[in-house]
């Protein structure tokens, strides 16, 4: 499945929440995301990603690993996404590295999804704050197969729309980037 997604900085954050609770239930959550790639470099170099996200809520904390192949809409950067649960955060972490993978960076989220219905889709909004490099910004997805992509960011760019979110404020800045360059790190 290919997660199309667009993301955006939020100039009005409250103006957003309150769009976004009146179509569902929050929940408040916490990732702390660490990202592996060879000693070469060679998976950031080729738009890939392999992830290690530990997620505490209000009721629970589980860890997902996800890899993501390289983007196939240059537009969206939407990627191919593969992702699983895993019981034990550390065992992963050291299998990785036992594979001869490296931490590139690893960072904190804090961020409010909310679990929507529209335009006949199941859609993931995420407004997302980075302690480390300010501002809100708002994903919203949806798992598509690859020949629907276009249809699903239609559909995507609809509700972000109707959220008072407009083209301009989209990007394609990339978290890893941003916290890399304020620590002044490589990106």
């Amino acid at each position: 499945m290919i997660e199309a997604e667009l993301k955006a900085r939020v100039h009005s954050p409250e103006a957003v929440i309150r769009a976004l609770d009146s179509r569902a239930a929050a929940r408040a959550e916490v990732y702390r995301d660490t990202y592996y790639d060879r000693p070469d470099g060679s998976l950031e170099k080729a738009g890939q990603e392999l992830r290690v996200r530990t997620i505490h809520g209000t009721d629970e904390t589980r860890t997902v690993l996800t890899y993501k192949g390289a983007a196939v809409d240059g537009e969206s950067g939407s990627k191919p996404e593969h992702e699983t649960r895993v019981d034990d955060a550390e065992a992963v972490h050291a299998m990785l590295a036992g594979l001869g993978y490296v931490p590139v960076i690893a960072f904190e989220k804090r961020c409010r999804n909310y679990d929507l219905e529209d335009r006949g889709r199941r859609m993931l909004a995420t407004l997302v704050r980075v302690p480390e490099i300010g501002g809100t910004f708002l994903e919203l997805e949806t798992l598509t197969e690859e020949d629907g992509v276009a249809d699903a960011l239609a559909d995507v760019r609809a509700v972000l729309a109707d959220l008072g979110i407009t083209d301009e404020d989209l990007t394609r800045e990339l978290y890893t980037d941003a916290v890399a360059a304020v620590r002044g790190l490589p990106a």
